[in-house]
This record gives C-alpha cells, structure tokens and sequence, in this order.
C-alpha cells in the first residue's frame, strides 16, 4: 500500500517544472514586447551613415 502512494520528491517535480515554464514564458513575452516598443518608437531618426547615399 505505501508503495501507490507518490513521493514527496515526485509531486514537488510538476510544481517546479510548471514555475519554470511560466517563468521562461513571461520572460520570452517581455523580451517580444520589449523589441517591438524599441523598433516603432526607438528609431525616430535614420541612422547617420547609410550606405544607398552617394558620397560627394
């Protein structure tokens, strides 16, 4: 009988790899969210040298 009961060790496993997972995921939508801020609003200015202009 004590052999179907779960380990302390295997349930605390689920728990920690579900923090992990939710962790990584908050982190992977901040970065997304962060780059498309940083595109739409970080670049109000072309960049000094580019290099379609002729040089006189």
């Amino acid at each position: 009988m004590s052999e179907s009961l779960p380990q302390p060790r295997d349930a605390a496993r689920p728990r920690l790899s579900g923090f992990i997972t939710t962790i990584l995921m908050i982190l992977i939508s901040v970065m997304i969210v962060r780059d498309i801020f940083v595109r739409r609003w970080g670049a109000a200015t072309p960049p000094a040298s580019d290099v379609t202009e002729r040089s006189r």
